[in-house]
């Protein structure tokens, strides 16, 4: 059975850090791209960041870069979302992706507040 499975997101104050996990199961997941998304209220999902399957190439949308790496670890089945000098434009819920394959994870709430 496939899935995705997001994990890390909580509350977090302005300026500070998280780090989101999403483990895969149910497919060879060292030969799929990976990608995070984000949906804040009212807005629609945006791209945050993808990943090769290499992990050797990676992209992030202008709102992430120099704040946001995308990772992954092939043996253990699982791409991480590291994002750094969080503000409260990044709070939404973040959802893992794999693209080509069009699996989606139930999403992990991201709250920046003080």
């Amino acid at each position: 059975q496939v899935q995705l499975v997001e994990s890390g997101g909580g509350l977090v104050q302005p300026g500070g850090s998280l780090r989101l996990s999403c483990a895969a199961f149910g497919f060879t997941f060292s030969s799929e791209a990976m990608r995070w998304y984000r949906q804040a209220p009212g807005k629609e999902r945006e791209l945050v960041a993808h990943i090769r399957s290499d992990g050797g190439s990676t992209r992030y949308a202008d709102s992430a870069k120099g704040r946001f790496t995308i990772s992954r670890d092939n043996a253990k089945n699982t791409v991480y979302l590291q994002m750094n000098s969080l503000n409260p434009e990044d709070m939404a819920v973040y959802y893992c992706n794999a693209p080509f394959r069009g699996y989606w994870g139930q999403g992990t709430q991201v709250t920046v507040s003080s």
